[in-house]
């Protein structure tokens, strides 16, 4: 039988999702603990994967078995046996022909920052981080360009293995949670005009290109600071060249929340965590 899980991660400590001969990522734990909970080996294929320090809210993963088991103690089983930092969600089974990459008709990505002059600590490794005061309709009217049929090059990274750098970004969404309190003061007493705050840009696409997302904070970011005008995002596009864009921004805020499915599987399309994201 075939079963699909949903699967969440803080990436912190992992060298990504994808298997490595280390042993270091999250895919290796988990084939492990379903492996030790099965006592059979367990091989997994995933709807995205995600780079080192890159977090899973709800990463989508298959694979067939012929242990018959409750869909709870899909749950349960593994969980027992994998790190604090990863835990399944919940499990299904699945038709034979649901598979977690290709039957996915679009991904979801957020990705959290900080405005702050001061850096992060209790969210270090969960948030990025800028201390500059960032303009909102600045990076909304950029990411308005990105909307659509695009080539990505320009959003890149060499090492990507995508058959092609055409996607289509169905929607980018930029809110802003408000902080708290009065502008900051440094230790010579001068304000910084930075009042602390959450930044939350979500993206969905049909697909992803390597390091894309990350690519295009970087070049919102410069835009927000009032580096490049909003227009700018036209010219990166229209060069199909990663020098034309920004260099690639921390992977630290970065949240794949998961596929989207058909409605006909039946598959949650929530987990927990969502609602604690700013």
């Amino acid at each position: 039988m075939r079963i699909a899980l949903g699967v969440s991660y803080n990436g912190q400590a992992y060298k990504g999702w994808q298997s490595q001969p280390c042993g270091d990522t999250v895919q290796d734990h988990l084939e492990a603990a379903l492996g030790r909970f099965a006592t059979h080996e367990i091989s997994t294929l995933c709807a995205g994967r995600t780079d080192a320090g890159v977090h899973g809210i709800m990463q989508v993963v298959h694979f067939d078995t012929e242990l018959e088991r409750t869909p709870f103690s899909w749950v349960r089983g593994p969980n027992a046996f994998l790190p604090p930092d990863i835990a399944v969600q919940w499990a299904q089974p699945v038709p034979d022909e649901f598979h977690s990459r290709a039957s996915a008709i679009a991904r979801r990505y957020a990705y959290v920052l900080l405005q702050s002059p001061v850096r992060p600590s209790v969210e270090a490794g969960r948030v990025g981080w800028v201390f500059q005061a960032l303009d909102g309709q600045a990076m909304e009217r950029a990411a308005s360009y990105l909307l659509g049929e695009h080539d990505f090059t320009s959003f890149r990274a060499s090492a990507c293995q995508a058959k092609s750098p055409v996607k289509i970004m169905q929607s980018i969404r930029v809110t802003q949670r408000a902080g708290a309190g009065q502008p900051m003061e440094s230790g010579r007493g001068a304000a910084h005009h930075v009042t602390p705050c959450y930044w939350r840009f979500e993206f969905q696409a049909n697909a992803f290109l390597h390091h894309m997302i990350r690519n295009i904070m970087g070049c919102l970011i410069m835009v927000g600071q009032g580096l490049k005008e909003p227009q700018w995002m036209l010219d990166v596009l229209a060069a199909r060249s990663r020098d034309a864009a920004a260099p690639t921004f921390s992977p630290d805020g970065l949240y794949f929340l998961g596929p989207v499915y058909d409605d006909k599987w039946g598959l949650p399309t929530r987990a927990p965590a969502y609602d604690w994201l700013p």
